[in-house]
């Protein structure tokens, strides 16, 4: 390293060396008497500590930090979290020039060290005006296929994934919304490790592997969200899911109520799963044990307390790209230009707000009520098209490539469950986006053309909203 560094100690402003740096480091070596490693981009410090015995911490131990400034070390960064517990292993990612890349793994022998970490370090302001985020860090050892035939059930999916891949633990495969029979098209495939999971998705790169005659798509799932013991001790709201479309709220209600007269507080449903809200958390455990497994309407159904969402992590919803490769909060709303183009949608100056005044009377209702010209998303406007004729929701399917300049290029696939068996299996835009809330946009604006054109070589152009498509774009 010899760089200069800005030493950001005590809130002090001098430059250091490289020299210096390395003097540093040293030093924390010989106080705590951890090795110090640099391999494939980061440095790992610890990994085990001194006089560890036995395997690695389990899962939940590790913590991800974010923000973190590009001249601060392991120096300054250890002390501040060894302060939460005993420190396993630091990974702190480095740049080629010797910066920092903004982000760190902190893994401490126990999951209370991690959660400490999180409550008392999370926005804690490591240098005067710069604030770090802490949240839990869990190796992903799921992944996402999709493209599977839907006839296929759990057991065959599970041995041919065993076959082509090693380390398969499970398969978790969904019923279809509107078929019980069959599965959505997709499952998750869970590993004995992060490094298996890591070895299988190199091996299924889509374009070069087939399933069952299929080119399969793959891509590490999403975490399941995380939520303290603490918090889940009190939630007293049950999620159901499995359930047919047809399946009335009151019915739920009444299942629910069967072992407890009196005990649901109201349900809330949304296509094939539902939220059973209950007064008492006692009655909502009780409830979950019973009715697991149990068959509404002549569907097997999944019940598992709800998590709550963990405000404390939204930050992580808004790193700069630039800190960690990939963020796995929601993208944020959608920009009101797309690739130079506006979308379709009201002008700006109909895009007014009105004052809500105290005691306005608000009615509840579904977006399924509104008219098209409420909705200046084609994304959600394909959503209300489909609804609107009893189809199962669109099911979007994200490929990637690279562009001559580095960039990743990114593009939708849009398959329509209720047409996909006709002569059109599915909608692609013939053109890429850097962004993915432009990529979908584009993709569900393509496919609502292409469902315009196709109603009007029918004959019947009864949806205003696909006649616009039309007049804008034919």
């Amino acid at each position: 390293m010899n760089e200069e560094n800005i030493d950001g100690t005590n809130g002090c402003s001098k430059v250091r060396t490289g020299t210096q740096n390395e003097a540093a480091l040293l030093a924390l070596m010989e106080k705590t008497g951890y090795n110090m490693v640099q391999e494939n981009g980061q440095r790992k410090f610890g990994g085990p500590p001194p006089g560890w015995e036995g395997p690695p911490p389990p899962r939940g131990c590790e913590v991800f930090v974010g923000k973190i400034p590009r001249d601060m070390y392991e120096d300054e960064l250890v002390p501040v979290f060894e302060r939460a517990g005993k420190i396993y292993e630091f990974r702190l990612m480095m740049e080629f020039s010797g910066e920092n890349r903004g982000y760190a793994f902190v893994m401490y022998t126990t999951k209370e060290e991690a959660q400490l970490a999180i409550r008392i370090l999370n926005n804690y302001e490591i240098r005067p005006g710069k604030f770090i985020g802490v949240c839990v860090s869990l190796d992903n050892c799921r992944l996402f296929i999709g493209a599977i035939p839907k006839e296929k059930k759990k057991e065959e999916i599970l041995d041919e994934m065993k076959k082509v891949t090693e380390g398969v633990v499970d398969v978790i495969v969904y019923p279809s919304a509107t078929d019980k029979t069959k599965n959505r098209g997709f499952a998750f495939v869970e590993y004995e490790s992060h490094r298996a999971a890591a070895m299988a998705r190199r091996k299924l790169i889509p374009g070069t592997f087939q399933l069952w005659g299929h080119t399969i798509q793959v891509d590490w799932a999403d975490p399941e969200k995380e939520v303290d013991e603490e918090t889940m001790q009190r939630v007293k709201v049950l999620y159901v899911r499995n359930l047919m479309i047809s399946t009335a709220e009151e019915t739920i209600k009444a299942e629910f109520n069967k072992f407890k007269p009196g005990a649901v507080e109201r349900v809330k449903k949304l296509r094939d799963y539902a939220f059973v809200h209950f007064f008492n958390r006692e009655d909502a455990v009780a409830a979950m044990s019973v009715m697991n497994g149990k068959c509404i309407d002549g569907a097997s159904i999944e019940v598992t307390l709800a998590k709550p969402v963990n405000k404390e992590n939204t930050w992580r919803q808004h790193l700069n790209e630039e800190s960690h490769p990939k963020t796995l909060g929601k993208p944020p709303a959608l920009p009101a230009r797309l690739n130079g183009q506006h979308s379709p949608g009201p002008s700006e100056i109909d895009r007014c707000t009105y004052p809500f005044f105290p005691g306005t009377k608000l009615t509840p209702i579904s977006m399924y009520s509104l008219k098209s010209n409420h909705f200046n998303s084609a994304v959600m406007h394909l959503d209300y098209y489909c609804n609107k004729n009893n189809w199962a929701p669109p099911e979007y399917y994200l490929y990637s490539t690279t562009s001559q300049d580095g960039k990743v290029l990114l593009v939708y696939k849009i398959v329509i469950p209720a047409i996909a068996n006709g002569s059109q299996s599915y909608f692609m835009p013939d053109k890429l986006c850097t962004t993915l809330e432009d990529a979908k946009e584009l993709a569900a604006q393509f496919t609502l053309l292409h469902l315009a054109i196709y109603s009007r070589s029918s004959g019947y152009i009864g949806d205003p909203f696909l006649r616009r498509y039309i007049t804008r774009f034919s």
